[in-house]
């Protein structure tokens, strides 16, 4: 198949838009990178604050452990309301029916600014009651936490300004970026599957980019460390191939791109997945004594089993792609 095809313009729905529909499309998706990537960062603090709390149980401090909880629920809030705004940018962008469009916003922003008020009362609650020593403890963020405060704010404005949108200004400004089909055939399944493969994506993008600080690459375990680096980023890679590419071509080209871009997922993730195993061979302790800093309470066997997990996801999901491209494929033949 000639390379060039995937590339042309005219294959993506985009190439119909005016210039007024491309600026919405734009917005979107910056909207989607950008709080991709705060839910991203959210989530990697969170699990090390998830790691203490587990910690402190395994250990028979429960107190400590509810004390560590207590203070992590305005990283957890953050990191919910931040995953929340991606999945409702997600399905604004997607839903092909105005209507269920705009009560899904509506019902989104409800609950956007439920969370938002709940997390920005409970940090002043808990600062007021000294539970927090200050605005700014430092950890597990350096604004911590103040920038929880912060982040509510955001998330308030957010919810408000997109209820506005549709109450009053949706015919003012109608959202003229045409709406992607919405699956409906076990829509259930869909969901769950795509909700795991944003959670071990959002996990990936921040461990390629924490991974860079956190190992040493002059020491014995250098290749393993540069292959976690690898397969980590691969995982965000495929999921912004399937967003931004996948998801923007015209139904037809769907049909007809799927295989071969599955083809090349597969062949890339086993490539990928040999050479992290190939890794382990430098040393079957290397995730244990390279990568406890990653995610600390998946070691609790000397097993990196959020690495091992996250790893092996764009394999599943290319092999799911290509299992639905040939089944698209034997239909077109029939």
């Amino acid at each position: 198949m000639n390379i060039k095809k995937f590339f042309d313009k005219e294959n993506f729905v985009p190439s119909t838009f005016d210039k007024k529909q491309k600026t919405q499309s734009l917005v979107v998706s910056c909207a989607l990178v950008v709080f991709f990537i705060i839910a991203s960062f959210t989530f990697f603090n969170m699990l090390y604050a998830f790691s203490d709390i587990v910690g402190s149980i395994v250990s028979g401090s429960a107190d400590v452990a509810l004390k560590d909880f207590s203070r992590s629920v305005p990283l957890f809030l953050t990191f919910f309301m931040s995953l929340w705004t991606v999945l409702m940018l997600q399905a604004s962008f997607r839903n092909v029916s105005e209507e269920k469009r705009l009560k899904s916003l509506f019902k989104d922003s409800i609950c956007l600014l439920a969370f938002a008020g709940f997390n920005f009362i409970y940090v002043l609650g808990m600062t007021l009651n000294h539970t927090f020593s200050s605005m700014v403890e430092g950890s597990p963020s350096p604004f911590y936490p103040l920038d929880s405060i912060l982040f509510s704010l955001i998330f308030v404005a957010i919810g408000v300004l997109t209820i506005l949108y549709v109450k009053k200004w949706k015919e003012k400004a109608p959202y003229l970026v045409p709406g992607r089909e919405i699956v409906t055939k076990a829509r259930g399944l869909y969901c769950v599957f795509v909700t795991f493969w944003m959670l071990f994506a959002l996990f990936a993008f921040s461990g390629s980019i924490f991974s860079l600080f956190i190992y040493d690459f002059k020491h014995e375990f250098a290749f393993y460390g540069v292959m976690v680096v690898i397969a980590y980023f691969l995982s965000p890679l495929f999921l912004g191939v399937w967003e931004f590419y996948y998801n923007e071509l015209k139904e037809e080209k769907k049909k007809e791109f799927l295989l071969p871009l599955a083809i090349a997922g597969v062949a890339l993730s086993v490539i990928v997945v040999a050479l992290y195993f190939v890794s382990l061979g430098t040393g079957l302790d290397a995730p244990s004594n390279a990568g406890f800093g990653m995610f600390p309470v998946a070691f609790a066997a000397s097993v990196n089993i959020a690495t091992m997990l996250t790893v092996v996801t764009p394999l599943i999901v290319s092999v799911v792609a290509l299992i639905k491209g040939l089944l698209l494929r034997k239909q077109k033949a029939e």
